[in-house]
């Protein structure tokens, strides 16, 4: 595995336990269909939450949120709304959530979770 990916699948592990601890019941991960993929569909209290995870090694090329585009927004809304079609009575009330990491070698991760992104 490309060195890219294992620090994009901790950046997901992290946030998912952050999310746990944050008392959300998690639904699944790197959920596909033809559109693309979402990152974390968790639960929290009655809102399905669909989760955009950007993880950096360090903010030199800048804040992991900054490369959420409102075009990624915007698919990501797309996403949610396959994803409800498919897994019907789960979408009464859903928001789309963004979680960054900054997982610096030899450091604790910083998580910065936005919500209601969209």
């Amino acid at each position: 595995m490309a060195a890219k990916d294992e620090l994009g699948r901790r950046g997901e592990d992290i946030a998912v336990a952050f999310l746990v601890h944050g008392g959300y019941d998690i639904l699944g991960r790197n959920w596909r269909c033809p559109q693309g993929e979402i990152d974390v569909i968790a639960r929290d209290g009655a809102d399905t939450v669909f989760v955009e995870v950007k993880t950096r090694s360090g903010t030199g090329f800048g804040h992991p949120l900054e490369a959420i585009t409102a075009q990624k927004l915007a698919r990501l809304r797309r996403l949610a709304g396959a994803w409800c079609d498919v897994n019907p009575g789960h979408g009464r009330q859903i928001r789309i959530d963004a979680i960054a990491v900054v997982a610096t070698t030899g450091t604790v991760p910083v998580v910065d979770h936005l919500k209601r992104v969209f």
